[in-house]
This record gives structure tokens, C-alpha cells and sequence, in this order.
């Protein structure tokens, strides 16, 4: 067997692909990105052809690894937390059509939100969708899984998803694969609509079905091997750990842990194992990485005082679990001592010069910002709605330029609500990749009704925010525009330099004292995207 040192993305990557994977659909989103992109640069995909495109949202993504699985292969769906809330409606409709071949959704989950909105725990939805979820503790475990997922998705006629969390998705550690991949499903024609069509007879059949399949997904769990229960001598304290908490409670112990453990890496919640570790010891610690998802179903109706977690701040309630938090809280509740790690040799947090973000030198989206402020000082109480990418770092110094950003493609809706509440200038900035995303059918409302508002498509020709992928609508924004009904009278695009400054800001200008909607597309390539090509440019004709 052959051992290669990988993130744990790619990890997870590679198990998909050595499981007989036919196609990954994702949009790039920190900490998912890199899953997709592994397998884009992979020889075995290349050989095989797995698609690997990426998709314009979430939503599509799973909607097509759908369409795959229709057909009887594999599909590997990728996103990070909050794009399931997108994918949502397809996702948890998923559970009532059932699987043909195997579908594994992968949400990477981001406690102290390094680069999100929130601190969402994706293994709700798993439950909400009531289909069975995989949470590993390690990379070789990620690795392992991806193949048990795939097998159990077809197996049970359902798709699986499987959580992992930042510090899981961007560590790295040795993992042994499989000798040889397995091969790819053969297309099939076993999908039956009766089971795909959801009209409301079909829907309430399937419900039936799957609600009465919970009882054995469950014992399942109890029997899987990635869930287990280790004895130990002091029974003093039992320990409940799931996914990368395990890693941290076995880090936390010289020698062998002398406690009774439960890991948790396969949902639902297994609870005879619980009951169990419960009945076996005096208190019970629960470790887990995101919100108290085990211990809340654990305490139930009751404030036991023997178990502790989150819930009574024996761990942190909000951000990342780390290994000194499981030490600490291990140093509180047993006699054991946990060595915490020491600072020796670093600088401490006091003494570290403040790395604020901030938009690249030369960065077009510099430019744009500097031209609204410049028209914005004309107008009494101007709003400018924001939204998600690098350029929402216009909130910062030295532009502080936007006054909100809640979601992927709510500028535009919120301008257009703030307009309809009677607000001007009401001004919405979206980036390419963004609008594309779920940007469109706002302006298409905005639109309908010619709507009060000013909305800047500022393109940088790639999603830059997440490293420079490809975007969905390069080179379409104008079609797309014109398609939705905007007169070529208020389509406007500039090129954002310096030299451009007096046009631009000209062009902001008549635009926002045009009572109706416009779209400004402020047009060119990202610093970061440019100088790679460039390489690739000189690289090509040295050859």
C-alpha cells in the first residue's frame, strides 16, 4: 500500500476517487476548495474523465450530482458550511428520492469563522434530512470513510454526508491508500420515478420509508467501525468524543487514556452505546468540534450536573476546539494531569503585530471603491449593500465603503428593499462570481419593478476570494443583463484604473440620478490571477 502525506481535503479527495467516483460538483468555498481542486489535477480523474467543473451554486451542484446518481454512478458533492443553507431545498429533498448510485455531500464546517459568516454545525442538517452523516477524526480515517460512505449510501438508498471542520480539512498527516481503485459504476436504468417524482403521493410513500429506516441507520452506527467504545480503568470520568475531538483527547494523555471513551464518527447518535458509557461511570465529558450538537440530544430534558461540554462552559461555547481547551476541561474534571502546551520561544498574542486583511496593491476593486466614495460624498445618508468576496474588505480602512453583507447575492435584493423603502442613493456592489451565484434573479426583481438602485458587477474576471477558480458568467455579464431585461441605456462598463478615475465616477454619478435600475460592470483582472498567467505566458514561450 502506498502512504503520500495530504491535507485532509485531499485525504478525502483521494478516497472519492479510489472508491470509483464519476464526477465532484462544487463552488469553491473556504475550507472546501481544495477537495475539487486535487481532483482536477489528478491523473486518474484525467484518465477516467470524472467531472470535475465547477458549478455556478450549490444548489446546481447537488442538483447535477443528483442527475449522476439518477444515471447509477457515484457523485461527490463539496461545499462549505453555509452553502448548504443553499443547496438546502435539493438536499433534503435528496432524502426522499433516494440514491441510485452512491451520493457523498461534503460540508466543511468553520469554527471561528477564518473566513464565514457563521459558526454553523452542518450535522444538523443530517439530522433534519434524517440520513446518516460521517464525521472523521483523522485523514486516514477521511480517506477510509469516503469508500464505506459511497457503499453504505448504495446500500441503504441514500445519500451520506460527512462533516469535517477547518483544522480536519487544511492539517496534513502520512495516509495509506488502497492498492488499486475501484472501478466506476456502470450507467443504469434502476432509478425508479416513483420514488424521484415527489409528487405528494409519491413524498409521503417515501417518507414512510425513510422515517422507518432510522432505527437501522442507527444501529448501524453502533456497529460501525468508526464508532467505538474503549474501555478504561477509572470510571471516575467517561469521555464522549466525536471527530477531530477524539484526536484531541488522545493528544491530551502521555500514555494510554485511563478513562472509558466513546467515539463518535458515524450518526444518528448510536444512543445504547451512550447509555452505556453513562451507566458505566460518575460524569461524562463531551468533546466535539461546533455547536453542542451530542450533548444537547445526550442532556435531553434534563440539567444533569454530572455531564459537562459546552453547555456549562467546561469547553467554549463559540470557536475553534483546540487541543489546550479538551486539556483544560480534562485538568478540571479528573486527576490526570494533561501537560498543556507551553508558548516557550514564541512571541506572545500581545507582542504579534496586527495583521489586519486588506485588498491587494493594484487590486481593481481598489479603484472601484475609491471613485463611489469620491460620488458618494455628494449625497445625504448614501447606502452602499455589500456582499461576499474579497471586496467585502471595502468595509475596512482605508475605504469603509460598505454598510452591509449578510449573504451570497444580497446586495442587490437589499438595495432593492431599502429602495422600496424609500432610501436613495441605495447602491448594491457584487462581485462576478457572486452575481452569478445567486445574484441574477435579484436583479431580475429589481428589474421588474425598475427599481431605484445602482448595482456594480465589479469583475475581476475569476472567484478571487477562494484562489483564483474559473467563474461561471466570465465574458456573459452583458447577455445576462441584457436577458433579464436591462435597457442598454443603463448598462455601463469601465475599466478601473487611476487615469479612469474622472469617466468612472462621472458614470456612478448619472447612473445613481437615474430613477430606475443600472448596472455598472467595473472590468479588470485580478492582480493575483494576472501575474500567474503572466508566468504561465513566459513559461510557454521558453519552450
Amino acid at each position: 500500500m502506498e502512504k503520500k502525506l495530504l491535507l485532509g481535503d485531499e485525504a478525502i479527495a483521494l478516497g472519492a476517487l479510489h472508491a470509483g467516483l464519476s464526477g465532484v460538483y462544487a463552488y469553491p468555498g473556504t475550507p472546501s476548495t481544495e477537495i475539487t481542486e486535487f481532483i482536477q489535477g489528478n491523473p486518474l480523474a484525467r484518465e477516467r474523465g470524472v467531472h470535475s467543473r465547477w458549478s455556478t451554486n450549490e444548489k446546481t451542484a447537488m442538483e447535477a450530482a443528483l442527475g449522476m446518481s439518477f444515471m447509477g454512478k457515484r457523485a461527490l458533492v463539496c461545499m462549505k458550511h453555509v452553502g448548504l443553507n443553499v443547496c438546502a431545498d435539493p438536499f433534503v429533498n435528496s432524502g426522499m428520492t433516494g440514491v441510485n448510485g452512491g451520493v457523498v455531500v461534503l460540508v466543511a464546517d468553520d469554527p471561528s469563522m477564518h473566513s464565514s459568516q457563521d459558526e454553523q454545525d452542518s450535522r444538523f442538517y443530517g439530522k433534519f434530512a434524517m440520513i446518516p452523516t460521517f464525521e472523521p477524526s483523522n485523514q486516514q480515517e477521511a480517506y477510509d470513510m469516503m469508500a464505506v460512505a459511497f457503499d453504505y449510501s448504495e446500500q441503504q438508498k441514500l445519500p451520506v454526508l460527512m462533516r469535517v471542520t477547518t483544522r480536519m480539512a487544511h492539517s496534513r498527516a502520512v495516509v495509506q491508500c488502497a492498492d488499486a481503485p475501484r472501478e466506476e459504476n456502470a450507467l443504469n436504468y434502476n432509478a425508479e420515478a416513483k420514488n424521484w417524482v415527489l409528487l405528494p403521493a409519491n413524498a409521503r410513500r417515501r417518507n414512510d420509508v425513510v422515517t422507518a429506516q432510522q432505527a437501522q441507520l442507527e444501529q448501524d452506527a453502533a456497529n460501525s467501525s468508526f464508532n467505538s467504545y474503549q474501555e478504561g480503568t477509572d470510571k471516575s470520568l467517561g469521555i464522549l468524543a466525536s471527530g477531530i475531538g477524539y484526536n484531541y483527547v488522545m493528544e491530551s494523555f502521555s500514555g494510554a487514556c485511563p478513562y472509558p471513551i466513546l467515539k463518535i464518527s458515524q450518526y444518528p447518535l448510536p444512543k445504547q452505546l451512550v447509555r452505556r458509557l453513562m451507566d458505566e461511570t460518575e460524569q461524562l465529558l463531551i468533546v466535539e468540534e461546533g455547536q453542542p450538537f451530542i450533548e444537547d440530544i445526550v442532556r435531553g430534558v434534563s440539567d444533569d450536573q454530572t455531564i459537562h461540554g459546552k453547555l456549562d462552559a467546561t469547553l467554549p461555547r463559540t470557536g475553534e476546539l483546540t487541543p489546550d481547551a479538551v486539556k483544560k476541561a480534562l485538568a478540571k474534571l479528573s486527576t490526570v494531569n494533561c501537560q498543556l502546551s507551553t508558548d516557550e520561544g514564541f512571541a506572545s498574542c500581545e507582542d504579534i503585530v496586527p495583521r489586519p486583511p486588506a485588498l491587494c496593491q493594484g487590486c481593481g476593486h481598489r479603484d472601484v471603491y475609491a471613485a463611489l466614495n469620491e460620488v458618494l460624498k455628494e449625497y445625504d445618508n448614501p447606502r452602499v449593500f455589500g456582499d461576499i468576496g474579497c471586496y467585502t474588505l471595502g468595509f475596512l480602512p482605508p475605504f469603509r465603503a460598505i454598510h452591509s453583507c449578510v449573504d451570497m447575492g444580497a446586495s442587490i435584493t437589499m438595495a432593492k428593499g431599502a429602495a422600496d423603502a424609500g432610501q436613495w442613493p441605495a447602491v448594491a456592489i457584487i462581485g462576478d462570481s457572486t452575481f452569478t451565484h445567486s445574484g441574477m434573479t435579484g436583479l431580475l426583481d429589481a428589474i421588474n419593478e425598475n427599481a431605484n438602485i445602482t448595482v456594480i458587477i465589479s469583475d475581476n474576471l475569476t472567484t478571487g476570494m477562494t484562489g483564483g477558480q474559473d467563474s461561471a458568467g466570465t465574458n456573459k455579464f452583458e447577455a445576462i443583463c441584457r436577458g433579464l431585461g436591462l435597457s442598454d441605456e443603463h448598462l455601463k462598463v469601465v475599466v478601473p484604473l487611476p487615469k479612469n478615475m474622472p469617466e468612472i465616477t462621472q458614470i456612478i454619478r448619472d447612473e445613481i440620478n437615474y430613477k430606475g435600475t443600472s448596472v455598472i460592470i467595473p472590468r479588470r483582472e485580478c492582480m493575483q490571477t494576472l501575474q500567474r498567467h503572466l508566468k504561465q505566458k513566459k513559461a510557454a514561450e521558453k519552450k
